[in-house]
């Protein structure tokens, strides 16, 4: 959850280091640092504010070797001893995603050995650990150290000792290897080097790479040497410009129409070959689908379950990744394993996958928005969401585009199956195609979310309901309302109202309600009415035809069409609207919401 830059060229290294910590804040910005080598020492600065700060403060700072990082807090609080890059002993500095598992035991082994300890991180056991093995070649040193560590990490190191050398590792987060003109560098993301260089290559499990003036050396966790291709990416970093817009979450929800068309656009017809070219064999041999995920990736899966079992005739279940592989379940060989991520390095999520095939689970699926992620190279199958990259930590578009992914998934299945004729998946096909259209309607109701807004700032609690198809979509509401304004929210299926949360409801706490014209509606009517009943004010987003008229305690936004099955990706737009708007007039940093960062590369 944490962004690493490291670099070794001829010129000052230090704009590029800044640059590429500004374009991987997203991923954490509890704090940050730069540590450079000059003059045979260690240049080190730190900050626990953000990177703009810290680019003032290395104004005067130069040097052509260095690491950079900004953090997203797990051991030890925001604090600039806590702050990487963590430096032993003056000779060593190390920047670190992830989490070792086994730092206490080794914190006690390296005390032992005299070493003081000043953070509270697991890193500083990487800096010491490295220190005390290092004989002279700090490759030799990383390639030693990292045999005992145990858990997640990626790691950049630097020596004073070693002033043009950088060497990086990766177990189970990511790091890749930028090549410049004769100008080497590492990352967490080829994001942050966008501007500098669009050649990379990824790193895999175990790797350990050194990073010099005359070029880069892989090993691999067997410790031979290794070749890893070396691509072309676009990293361009112009989607990572805020251009018109006020905040990238803003900009992120106003791209849905032109993602979901670069989503589904390539589709003239439903085959397997949209998930790869051994979908066909793999799909048809499916009698469940598994769907494991997080957040609100995990709220799109929820959806497509009621999509799979109703149009495909498959049965689905949903995990959420964390849980999923600490429960003893009942695995199915003949299952559709489904991991949902917008980053394809979400650690639960990818741990879950692992979990599942050493089940023997082996088909599986990838739905994902970044090609060269490690849930891609994991699975069997993948399907590639085209929502461009992702920066505003509430997702948006992301999830849009995995609903659309999903919702070809359910008819692939269908069809092949025999549950899809011809005219039915014309006629899905169609309402694919409209969906940017139908999308630009949804949005233009920002004027009046806008004004909803303004009334449900000074909330401190929100219930939010929906029914069948739609009680995900009011889950998601829900969650993006307090991950951004953090008003407290909960979302409950209307049905369950009386059972429980209508305890809550008075005229201060507002009840939103999701109210598609679909063969729920006259029971979420009633729902509504017990929330009446009880002095709640409701705030209901109801197509045009649900004949729900506005009265005194009722506000209803009418969203422009009814969209049958797709439904839920038009609804969700205007939730996003309202918390956006909502944590806009509460005056919280939209795109970094406290304690929550981007990218969950941790358990």
């Amino acid at each position: 959850m944490c962004g690493i830059v490291g670099a070794v060229a001829r010129r000052d290294i230090v704009p590029v280091l800044v640059e590429g910590l500004r374009r991987l804040e997203y991923r954490g910005y509890d704090s940050c640092g730069v540590a450079v080598l000059r003059d045979g020492a260690i240049d080190l600065v730190r900050t626990v504010s953000r990177v703009s700060d810290l680019a003032l403060q290395v104004k005067n700072t130069r040097g052509i070797t260095g690491i950079a990082h900004t953090r997203w807090a797990t051991h030890g609080a925001p604090a600039t001893e806590n702050a990487h890059p963590i430096v032993s002993r003056g000779e060593i500095a190390v920047v670190h995603n992830g989490i070792i598992e086994n730092h206490e035991e080794l914190r006690s082994a390296l005390q032992a050995k005299g070493y003081r300890f000043e953070s509270q991180t697991d890193t500083e056991v990487i800096a010491h650990l490295v220190h005390s093995v290092y004989r002279g070649e700090l490759l030799a040193a990383v390639r030693e150290a990292v045999k005992q560590l145990k858990g997640a990490y990626a790691i950049a190191v630097v020596s004073k000792n070693d002033p043009h050398t950088v060497v990086g590792a990766r177990a189970g987060s990511p790091l890749v290897v930028g090549e410049g003109n004769g100008e080497f560098f590492l990352a967490s993301d080829a994001l942050a080097l966008a501007g500098t260089t669009d050649r990379v290559a990824y790193l895999e499990e175990g790797d350990v790479v050194s990073i010099g003036s005359d070029g880069w050396r892989v090993f691999d966790r067997d410790g031979c040497q290794a070749a890893r291709e070396l691509r072309t990416v676009q990293t361009s970093g112009t989607e990572a410009d805020l251009g018109p817009y006020r905040h990238f979450m803003q900009k992120e929800i106003f791209e849905q129409p032109h993602a979901v068309s670069n989503t589904v656009e390539s589709v003239r017809e439903v085959t397997a070959a949209l998930f790869g070219a051994r979908a066909a064999q793999a799909l048809r041999d499916v009698r469940s689908v598994l769907v494991l995920a997080c957040g609100t990736s995990y709220h799109a899966g929820l959806v497509a379950r009621y999509w799979l079992e109703a149009i495909a005739g498959v049965p689905c279940n949903v995990e959420i990744a964390s849980e999923y592989r600490y429960r003893t379940s009942v695995p199915d060989p003949k299952s559709l394993v489904v991991g949902v991520s917008q980053s394809g390095e979400t650690a639960d999520t990818l741990s879950a996958l692992k979990h599942a095939q050493a089940l023997g689970q082996g088909t599986t699926l990838a739905v994902c928005n970044v090609a060269s992620s490690a849930m891609m190279r994991m699975t069997q199958l993948q399907f590639l969401t085209r929502a461009g990259v992702e920066i505003g930590v509430a997702s948006t578009k992301a999830f849009t585009t995995q609903l659309a992914a999903l919702f070809l998934l359910t008819l692939t299945l269908a069809k092949l199956r025999g549950r899809l004729t011809p005219q039915d998946e014309a006629a899905h096909l169609k309402s694919l195609r409209h969906l940017p259209t139908a999308l630009g309607a949804a949005l233009a109701l920002e004027p009046h979310i806008i004004a909803w807004a303004e009334r449900f700032a000074n909330k401190e609690h929100a219930l939010f309901l929906g029914r069948g198809l739609h009680y995900p979509i009011a889950l998601e509401g829900a969650l993006k309302l307090k991950e951004i304004s953090y008003i407290h929210a909960e979302a409950y299926p209307a049905g369950e109202l009386k059972h429980g949360p209508l305890a809550l409801v008075t005229a201060e706490m507002p009840v939103v309600t999701v109210a598609p014209n679909d063969a729920l509606l006259e029971k979420l009517k009633s729902n509504m009415q017990e929330v009446r009943a009880r002095g709640g004010e409701l705030y209901v987003f109801a197509d045009a035809d649900t004949r729900i008229p506005s009265s005194p305690g009722v506000n209803v936004i009418r969203m422009p069409e009814h969209y049958g099955p797709l439904s839920p990706i038009l609804h969700v737009v205007p939730l996003q609207l309202l918390a956006y708007h909502a944590a806009l007039v509460r005056g919280t940093d939209v795109d970094k919401p406290r304690n929550l960062a981007k990218s969950v590369t941790v358990e």
